[in-house]
């Protein structure tokens, strides 16, 4: 980031323009915990006209809470030209990240800051770390690995959809590897790097991701076969791992009273 705010390689009204639209959020009385970018310019692999993806986390004031209308547990903002803003409550993303969803965990993990609470992130992070369960966040990228690429069907499909499936492959890779005892970092290229694959499937990916960072619109095509049987052996493999694993009820309603706790103190914060 500049000294003035800016952040590297970023359109400057783009970035003006999505700093605007969380002022108008805090207006409303609303902490934001933090807003990062989300999607391929976090995960390591933006194309030269990517969207700008803003996601944030934010916290409610209490009185929001003692009123008798309930209120969305999401705020969004149209998505205008090539800027994509919105965010969750706290207590959404805590109710899914109980769940094994990776998502608010890979926010947590950007890179990329347009705002943050000081102490918030680490806050989160601590808790994060006591209450994902390895096994469930396996399970979420499974899923994400069925979502882009099963659906594709066969034939020419478009290559940035399918570089959407490699990443939560090489995730479940990582964290084989580790034997599910941690969770894997954001970015794709910082996973693929960090773990043991055939040198040419390797190559296959890194010459995929050049292509998506070089070009506008990567468009459709048929994508390297080592890299499809890849895919596919990735989805038998974890799907069968995942009938393997242990589930414990006890360690899940732990780790629900320590998000409980979490989230009340962070909604009194402002009156402690």
């Amino acid at each position: 980031m500049h000294a003035n705010g800016g952040i590297d390689g970023f359109d400057p009204e783009a970035v003006r323009e999505i700093r605007s639209r969380l002022a108008s959020v805090r207006e409303q009385g609303i902490r934001i915990g933090f807003a990062i970018e989300s999607g391929s310019r976090a995960w390591g692999f933006p194309s030269p006209d990517s969207d700008y993806d803003c996601r944030f986390v934010y916290i409610r004031p209490v009185e929001h809470h003692l009123a008798l209308a309930s209120v969305r547990d999401v705020i969004e903002f149209p998505i205008i030209g090539d800027i994509d803003t919105g965010g969750w409550d706290l207590r959404k993303a805590l109710l899914l990240a109980l769940k094994g969803n990776a998502v608010v965990l890979e926010w947590l993990k950007s890179p990329i800051a347009y705002e943050e609470e000081s102490g918030f992130r680490s806050r989160l992070a601590a808790l994060l770390d006591l209450i994902m369960v390895p096994e469930k966040v396996a399970a979420h990228y499974v899923g994400l690995m069925r979502q882009h690429f099963q659906s594709q069907g066969e034939g020419a499909i478009k290559l940035k959809k399918f570089l959407y499936a490699v990443r939560p492959a090489i995730a479940l890779e990582w964290m084989r590897q580790r034997s599910f005892r941690v969770l894997p970092p954001m970015n794709m290229l910082e996973c693929l790097e960090a773990i043991s694959i055939a040198p040419d499937l390797r190559t296959a990916i890194l010459d995929l991701v050049h292509v998506k960072k070089q070009t506008r619109e990567m468009g459709e095509g048929l994508p390297p076969m080592l890299v499809q049987s890849f895919l596919k052996s990735s989805f038998e493999r974890y799907s069968e791992i995942l009938r393997e694993f242990d589930w414990d009820p006890d360690r899940d309603q732990h780790a629900q009273h320590l998000a409980d706790k979490f989230y009340v103190q962070e909604v009194l914060q402002r009156d402690s």
